[in-house]
């Protein structure tokens, strides 16, 4: 058993709030981008970026291959202006996959060509006193909101002065706080949360000399909300993949705020049987809480990857979030534990040497070897209750 590396806890907690005060709807994440990449470089690690803004930070380890990666994702949820409205409000589409039921009443931000522009969103009846009943009543969706802006907008023409435009970006304002308890509510923790656990793992690393024996590449996209994620940020030395991503601890779910929840499966199918197998192992050997979840509604940068054709086997670290893709609650036991569990997989020696090549022959192939259960099943006797 390796040495039990500490996860510094006013680290992690500092960089998840950086990233939350940073806006970064997919398709306007530059900022973050230039944020995380800093940060990587400033903990010494080797950093490229793609033409677009997914990050690849190589940590050297004894041999190249068969590397390991771990990947998050640095968008999040918002959404665009659809059009000018002659009320001199904005009608939004969504970006991801989130109901407007959680956007009413939210602050935001519009970007347009002229600056930022402040505002609400809220129902097409908004007005108790003039709408009476009719504003528990109206429908929920996209088309049942606007945007109202603060400034002078009155009509479609006070919009154009202003410089807003079709296409332009909105950032929902996260709203966090840091409970004393160790809870964390706030918009967009998908997956801010998984980007901070992520450079959490590597302070800690760096910081003890932790030498791996491959190399690891820490991986965080730009589109997974909008389902490209890893399409676009491997190289072909990288024979597995380790999403860190949310969990729902809904109704129906294994999921939980605590402790580290291992994906078996999402909306694509299964993750790969035997990494999945050898991080559920980690856990037991190092003491970090571990349960399983299946997700039927839910695909991350693993499927991205797989999907665009890369052949690596994949996992799912998953922190468990309450009200997912709504106002989010996590606690950082779960974060911590996740990435407590990173390091320990980066710090595992290889099994499947075979990975170390893209494809070879059978030799060294894996097996999924199953034995008959053993059931020692006696009938009662007659005389016991």
């Amino acid at each position: 058993m390796h040495t039990p590396i500490d996860i510094d806890p006013d680290y992690l907690r500092s960089r998840l709030k950086a990233l939350l005060s940073i806006p970064s709807p997919t398709g306007f994440t530059d900022e973050s981008a230039r944020y995380t990449a800093q940060e990587l470089e400033r903990l010494g690690l080797e950093v490229k970026l793609t033409r677009r803004g997914a990050i690849r930070a190589r940590r050297p380890g004894t041999h190249e291959r068969p590397a390991r990666a771990i990947v998050s994702h640095l968008d999040t949820l918002g959404g665009q202006v659809k059009a000018l409205k002659d009320n001199g409000r904005l009608e939004l589409v969504p970006i991801g996959h989130w109901s407007a039921r959680f956007a009413e009443g939210a602050r935001a931000s519009v970007f347009s060509s002229k600056g930022i522009y402040r505002g609400s969103i809220l129902p097409l009846k908004a007005s108790g006193h003039t709408f009476n009943d009719e504003v528990d009543t109206q429908p929920t969706g996209w088309r049942h909101v606007e945007f109202r802006i603060d400034a002078l907008a009155r009509d479609r023409k006070d919009i154009a002065q202003l410089g807003i435009d079709i296409g332009d970006i909105i950032a929902i304002d996260p709203q966090p706080e840091f409970l004393d308890n160790g809870f964390i509510v706030s918009r967009h923790l998908d997956d801010k949360a998984g980007v901070a656990i992520m450079l959490a793992a590597l302070e800690a690393m760096q910081r003890e000399s932790v030498e791996t024996p491959v190399d690891t590449y820490w991986l965080f996209t730009i589109g997974e909300e909008v389902g490209v994620g890893a399409s676009a940020a491997l190289v072909p030395e990288i024979a597995s993949l380790v999403a860190v991503d949310n969990g729902t601890t809904a109704a129906g779910q294994n999921s939980d705020e605590f402790g580290v929840t291992l994906a078996m499966a999402d909306q694509t199918g299964p993750f790969d049987y035997h990494l999945s197998k050898k991080l559920y192992e980690l856990c037991g050997e190092h003491g970090i809480r571990v349960q399983k979840d299946v997700f039927r509604y839910y695909r991350s940068d693993a499927a991205s990857a797989v999907e665009a054709g890369h052949d690596v086997r994949t996992a799912l670290l998953a922190f468990g979030v309450d009200a997912s893709h709504g106002y989010e609650r996590i606690h950082l036991h779960a974060l911590m534990s996740i990435a407590k569990l990173v390091i320990y997989y980066a710090l595992s020696e290889v099994q499947i040497e075979r990975d170390s090549e893209e494809v070879s022959g059978l030799s060294g192939f894996t097996r999924q070897k199953a034995v008959p259960a053993r059931q020692d099943l006696k009938a009662n006797d007659p005389d016991e209750s």
